[in-house]
């Protein structure tokens, strides 16, 4: 018989976990957008420094406000906030380990209030923030806070302390508070893959909060800091064969466990308002400038996963690992890395950039995280913008090589007509924009540059000349010849 996973239950388990007294772990942090990624890196980073007796008045409380989130809300209450961790190794090896970092879990719109409060104890220094790309408004072309959200538009109409709808509602309405109480702030620390995600953090949100009183929004931009920070673990979601197979290994009935790759890094600028836990000591790179880290990171590693993504799922293949290990998209991605990736960025100091480049062919190759190319293929509008069009820019103004970019961005179009080169449907996963990216992709071949003409998505690419000439030879040979023909084409035209 499987043992629900619980505090009482943990004495139970032959699975290492909390050796501290979870009791004695006092909320510190709040955190919105508990899922997957947050579970993996930030707790787990938290649960380590409490396994060494440090840190315990740094407890995470978790924050839901999305109607998705509920269900994570069902989950902690009834396993006490604990959760497995589960690290996939290449070789078929697993460690697990219960997490007991997350003390504390509210579900906002059913009690907007208690979320407040929480916010406003002088005890909670840092709030933190896995909302996605999309979760901070920033339109993708301009740069500017996007307002269109309607849930953002009733936050900003809103009397003053209203239930707020947003996050962004609730990190602007505590630190108000918290202003006129005199708490002072509290830090906001962003953990999404956007470059530069505290300086966005911080733009997006004064922006919001200057639409709502212009006198609080620049005390926002002068008293609270927003550090940036890289972060980076593959997370893919846990699906049913997870639980399963950690049922049947251990004995543990965990309704949400979170499976992981081994390597994990997090670079983190110090800069904090009232202090913060000493992750230093438990391998972050806490360091004052994030830049040099996270361009490695969008350039090359997020990037990658978008021409793997589009490419390998028009080839037939479902899983990263299966696409990086077929010797072809594996070079095609290495010479993008090499080509076009690389010459983008400055020194990184202490990072082998050859190395590092290997490692993620590798970890892309793992047959044991089976993360799935629809993961890495959604929410691209959020993406692409941020992780390959810099690129773009950059090669194009230098006289660079863009020709393997042009190619993942045909790719991405292609692959948004929602049918495969079989001729089965595909599920285009883009929040609010799907059916618009559809559209535009439909309109091939009547309108070749139609998909490449959303100026929110790609700027003025679509005026560029040598850009769109290859753009538009590579969406040819993808509905002529196929992924598979056309990477070859081009690798054997350019050589590496």
């Amino acid at each position: 018989m499987a043992t629900p996973l619980t505090q009482a239950a943990l004495g139970e388990i032959d699975v290492p976990s909390p050796s501290y007294d979870r009791s004695a772990v006092s909320v510190g942090i709040v955190h919105f957008g508990v899922g997957g990624f947050h579970r993996a890196h930030q707790a787990m980073y938290l649960d380590r420094l409490m396994e060494q007796g440090q840190a315990l008045d740094w407890g995470i409380c978790g924050v839901g406000v999305l109607e998705a989130d509920r269900r994570m809300a069902e989950v902690t209450e009834a396993q006490d906030d604990l959760y497995t961790l589960v690290l996939k190794h290449a070789d078929g090896s697993r460690d697990a380990r219960v997490i007991g970092s997350i003390v504390d879990y509210l579900y906002a719109p059913d009690d907007p209030e208690a979320v407040l409060e929480r916010m406003t104890d002088p005890a909670t220094r840092i709030v933190s923030l896995t909302v996605t790309e999309g979760g901070y408004h920033k339109n993708a072309s301009t740069g500017e806070f996007d307002d269109r959200d309607p849930a953002i538009r009733a936050d900003i109409d809103a009397a003053e302390g209203a239930a707020p709808q947003t996050t962004f509602g609730y990190v602007v309405e505590a630190l108000r508070r918290r202003r006129v109480e005199g708490t002072g702030p509290f830090t906001v620390m962003s953990c999404d893959n956007i470059q530069g995600n505290g300086h966005v953090a911080q733009a997006m949100i004064t922006a919001y909060a200057r639409r709502k009183d212009p006198e609080l929004g620049d005390w926002i931009a002068a008293e609270v800091p927003f550090p940036n920070s890289m972060v980076d673990r593959i997370t893919p979601r846990t699906t049913d064969e997870d639980r399963a197979e950690l049922r049947d290994s251990t004995g543990i009935e965990d309704a949400w466990p979170v499976v992981c790759e081994p390597f994990t890094q997090w670079v983190l600028e110090d800069r904090f308002a009232a202090g913060r836990p000493p992750f230093e000591d438990v391998g972050v790179q806490v360091v004052d400038d994030v830049e040099p880290y996270e361009l490695m990171k969008l350039r090359l590693l997020n990037a990658s996963h978008q021409a793997i993504a589009y490419l390998g799922y028009l080839a037939g293949y479902r899983y990263a690992h299966e696409v990086a290990g077929d010797e072809l998209f594996a070079g095609f991605t290495r010479a993008y890395m090499d080509r076009e990736g690389t010459p983008t960025l400055a020194p990184v100091p202490g990072v082998d950039l050859d190395d590092y480049k290997a490692t993620l062919i590798e970890r892309f190759a793992n047959p044991e995280i089976r993360d799935t190319l629809a993961r890495l293929a959604a929410e691209s509008s959020d993406r692409i913008p941020t992780w390959l069009v810099p690129v773009i820019r950059i090669n194009l103004e230098n006289g660079g090589e863009i020709e393997r970019s042009a190619l993942v961005v045909a790719a991405w179009a292609r692959y948004a007509e929602g049918v495969d080169e079989s001729g089965e449907a595909i599920e285009v996963v883009d929040t609010g924009r799907a059916e618009d990216r559809i559209a535009a992709a439909r309109r091939y071949p009547d309108e070749p540059l139609a998909f490449l003409a959303d100026r929110d998505l790609f700027g003025d690419l679509v005026d560029d000349e040598r850009f769109t000439t290859a753009y538009r030879a590579h969406l040819d040979a993808l509905h002529a010849d196929g992924a598979r023909s056309t990477v070859q084409a081009l690798e054997q035209r350019l050589g590496r």
